[in-house]
C-alpha cells in the first residue's frame, strides 16, 4: 500500500477505527482530558515506519499492535469503551516520527503513544510525550538513553546493554571465541552503541557476564552504511586476521548481503547480530550463507508455550502470513501491557495511566513475563537464535537477566 503525504510533512494517517460505534464522537478540547467523559472511545496513537528501509520491521510491529488492540476490543474494550486506534507513517525518519507524536497528542487527543521500532526515531518522539505527559511505550527501542527522556516513556523490549552482554557473553563462553572481528553500521546509533558496549564486556575479564575471566581481543573493525551493496573490502581486510566470530550488529538488509560476500570470500567463521536481524527476509537474503550463524532476540517462536500458540495462529489466520517475527510479538505485547494499566489505572487521566504502567510486574506476554522496573525498562530474558542450513531457527542459549 502507498501512504500518501499530508499535514505539510506528515504523512497521512492510516486510522483503524476498531470501534464502529454509529454515535457521533465528542473531541476533547485539551490533550490529556479524561477520555472517560470527553469521548466514546479511547484513543491510542502508533508511530511507525510503514515506509521506508524499515519497512518490515513497521507493519510487523503495526499487525501485532493492532491484533492485540481487536482483541481487547473482542473481550469487552476498556472500562466499557473500545479501543481506537490512530496510526501515522514516519517513513523511517525521526522528523517524520516527531511530527506525527505531536499530531497525535495535540490535534488527535490520544491517552497513549505506541512507537517506535528504531530507538533514533523514539528518541526524537519521547520528548514531545513527556513535555505533553501523555505516556509512550516503545515495542522494541532497545537504546538505553530512551526511557532516560523522561518519566512518561516506557518500553516492553530489554535495553542494548543487556543484549550486548549476551552477545559477549555467549561468545565468549558457548562460543568459545577468543578473537572477533566487527562489522558496523557506522551510520546506525543502534549499530555503533552494540558494538562498542559488546567490546567493553568481550574485552575485559568475562567472569562479570557469568564466565570464565579470560577475556577476549577485538582482531579487527571495519565499518559501511546502511544502503551498501558491496561488502568485500572490507570482509577481505577481516579475513587476513582470521577471526574465530564476525560481530555484524547491523539490521537484516545488509546482513544477508554480507553473509553470502563472506562465503564467496571463503570465509567460515560464524556471524553474529542482535535483534535487528529478526526478519523473515534475512534468509530470504542471505540464504544457505546464514547456516551457523547466530542473533540475539526476544520471542521464542520456536519452541512455543500455549499462549504463543494462539498468538501466532491468530497472527497467521489474520493476515494470512507465515510465523510472526520479533518485533510483531512486541507490538503485540506493548498493546496488551497498555490494556492492561488502562483496566488497572484509577482513571484515564495520563498521570493515572503513568503511574499504573510503571507498577507493571509479571505481565505474561507472549516474549515472556513483563516487569517494568524504576527505569521503565522491561526486565526479561533474551533468546539467542542458531540458524540452520533449510533457515529455520533452533534455539541456542536463554539467557536470564539475573545471570549477568
Amino acid at each position: 500500500m502507498r501512504f500518501k503525504r499530508s499535514y505539510g510533512a506528515v504523512v497521512l494517517a492510516v486510522v483503524l477505527a476498531v470501534s464502529l460505534g454509529a454515535c457521533k464522537k465528542k473531541e476533547p478540547t485539551l490533550s490529556g482530558e479524561n477520555s472517560e467523559t470527553s469521548a466514546e472511545t479511547i484513543r491510542v496513537g502508533e508511530v511507525g515506519s510503514m515506509t521506508g528501509t524499515d519497512a518490515t520491521f513497521g507493519i510487523s510491529t503495526h499487525q501485532g499492535i493492532s491484533l492485540a488492540i481487536d482483541e481487547i476490543n473482542k473481550s469487552g474494550g476498556i472500562k466499557g469503551k473500545r479501543i481506537e486506534l490512530i496510526t501515522l507513517d514516519n517513513q523511517g525518519k525521526p522528523s517524520e516520527a516527531v511530527l506525527a507524536t505531536t499530531k497525535l497528542i495535540t490535534q488527535n487527543h490520544v491517552v497513549a503513544v505506541l512507537g517506535e521500532v528504531a530507538s533514533t526515531r523514539s528518541i526524537a518522539m519521547a520528548p514531545i510525550a513527556q513535555n505533553y505527559k501523555v505516556p509512550m511505550i516503545s515495542p522494541s527501542s532497545i537504546n538505553s538513553k530512551l526511557t532516560q527522556q523522561g518519566d512518561y516513556i516506557f518500553r516492553v523490549c530489554y535495553i542494548d546493554i543487556f543484549q550486548s552482554k549476551v552477545m559477549a557473553n555467549f561468545a565468549a563462553n558457548h562460543l568459545k571465541s577468543r578473537r572477533v572481528a566487527i562489522l558496523t553500521d557506522h551510520k546506525s546509533d543502534y549499530s555503533r552503541d552494540s558494538a562498542e558496549i559488546f567490546k567493553e564486556y568481550f574485552t575485559k575479564a568475562t567472569s562479570g557476564a557469568g564466565g570464565t575471566g579470560a577475556g577476549g581481543e577485538i582482531v579487527m573493525e571495519q565499518s559501511y552504511s546502511a544502503g551498501d551493496v558491496d561488502f568485500r573490502s572490507q570482509l577481505t581486510a577481516i579475513r587476513a586476521t582470521k577471526p574465530d566470530l564476525i560481530l555484524i550488529p547491523g539490521h537484516y538488509t545488509e546482513v544477508g548481503l554480507i553473509a553470502r560476500q563472506a562465503r564467496d570470500l571463503g570465509m567460515e567463521a560464524p556471524l553474529l547480530g542482535g535483534d535487528a536481524w529478526d526478519s523473515p527476509k534475512l534468509t530470504e537474503i542471505g540464504g544457505k550463507a546464514l547456516d551457523g550463524s547466530y542473533f540475539v532476540s526476544h520471542f521464542n517462536k520456536v519452541i512455543p508455550g500455549p499462549q504463543v500458540m494462539g498468538f501466532v495462529e491468530k497472527y497467521k489466520a489474520t493476515y494470512h502470513a507465515g510465523i510472526p517475527d520479533g518485533l510483531a510479538a512486541l507490538g503485540y505485547d506493548a498493546a496488551l501491557v497498555l490494556g492492561d494499566a488502562l483496566k488497572r489505572a484509577k482513571s484515564l487521566t495520563p498521570q493515572d495511566l503513568r503511574d499504573a504502567l510503571a507498577t507493571t510486574k509479571d505481565f505474561q506476554g507472549v516474549t515472556g513475563k513483563i516487569s517494568i522496573n524504576a527505569e521503565r525498562n522491561a526486565v526479561k530474558p533474551a533468546l539467542v537464535f542458531k540458524i540452520k542450513k533449510d533457515g529455520t531457527y533452533e534455539v541456542a542459549a536463554s539467557i536470564d537477566p539475573n545471570a549477568l
